[in-house]
Parts: C-alpha cells; structure tokens; sequence
C-alpha cells in the first residue's frame, strides 16, 4: 500500500524480494545500489548474523519519475530466505505495493524454491492478499551456474499462471534491472 506524502509531494512504494535464502535477494539490492546514481539513492541498511546473510532486510529509498506530479520515491526491501524467519518475512510485506520472487536454478535448490513461494502465498493471505492482485515478477538468477533446472521447468512449477519471469545471474547484473523495471512499471500503473 503506497503512502502519499502531500506536503513533500511524494509517493513511496514498497517492492519486497522474496526467495529461499542464499537465492541472491541481497545481490540483487546490492548491485541496483551501486548502479543507481549516488543523488537519487538513500542509505543501503544491512543487517547480518552469523547464521543468515540478510537477518531483516536491505532498504533502499530509489526515487524514479513522477506520478500526476509527486515524486515517486521506492524502498526496497528483501526477507531472510530462511523460512524460520517467518516472522519477519510477515513483517516486512506488510503495505507491500510490488515483489520480486528470486528462484535458485540450481537443482539442489528445487524444493526450497517452492517451499518458499508457498510460504509467500502464505503470508500474503494473512493480509488478505494474493499475487493476482499484486504486481509480481518471478527471477530465474544464477543462470550461469552448472547443474540448474530449464527454464522450462522452472515455469511449469513456479509460474503456472505466467507472470512476467527473467534469467538473471545477479552477481553480473544480468537480469537485474529488467526483473525491477516490469515491477515498477506495473506498480506505477496501479497508482495511475
């Protein structure tokens, strides 16, 4: 649910990453980071533990273009990816206005892929929500790797209703903006 700042004048948008954990939720946050302008860009926040690379969640204040003449201000966040962090994977969907499924391709990685988006069915239905009703967008990331699913196959398990998907290998930026752009556009278009 964005929030309208009528005295700045600005819309601020939430688009959440979700994915099983070590899928490159992060990678992705961190890489639009560096390639966005340093003038348009807030404070990245990390928060890390000894056990999970992202214990709460990357933000990212990205300002991109005007709606019906607010400025129009994203956060990006990502979820821990491991599922017993469920608590703080609600929390942060709360008021989400777009989300960004990051799925493993590693074969190794198949079943915590749909435990995961499950678990995002899930939470979202705690908020009376569900992804047909949110833009969404599904990453197919490290596309470079040995021993990953087809795409094909990633589809036919993961995305039956075809949403927007991209290949991405994140730690090279492939993928990356295209995967935030259909987001964003979709989100922007809601507002309208």
């Amino acid at each position: 649910m964005s929030l309208i700042n009528y005295s700045s004048r600005e819309i601020n948008v939430k688009i959440v990453y979700y994915g099983p954990g070590l899928c490159g939720k992060t990678t992705n946050i961190q890489y639009i980071y560096e390639k966005v302008s340093p003038d348009t860009k807030g404070k990245l926040i990390t928060l890390a533990t000894e056990m999970d690379r992202t214990l709460f969640f990357d933000f990212l204040p990205l300002e991109l273009g005007k709606v019906k003449g607010f400025r129009t201000r994203f956060h990006l966040y990502t979820v821990p990816g491991q599922v017993y962090y469920d608590a703080s994977r609600k929390l942060i969907l709360r008021g989400v206005d777009g989300i960004v499924f990051v799925a493993d391709s590693q074969q190794s990685r198949y079943d915590a892929n749909i435990e995961s988006l499950y678990n995002l069915h899930e939470n979202l239905a705690e908020y009376n929500l569900n992804l047909d009703e949110i833009p969404f967008a599904i990453q197919y990331n490290k596309r470079d790797l040995p021993e990953i699913i087809s795409v094909e196959d990633l589809e036919q398990e993961l995305n039956p209703k075809k949403f927007p998907s991209f290949e991405a290998v994140a730690i090279k930026g492939t993928g990356v903006f295209d995967t935030l752009k259909a987001v964003a556009k979709s989100v922007l278009r809601n507002l309208s």
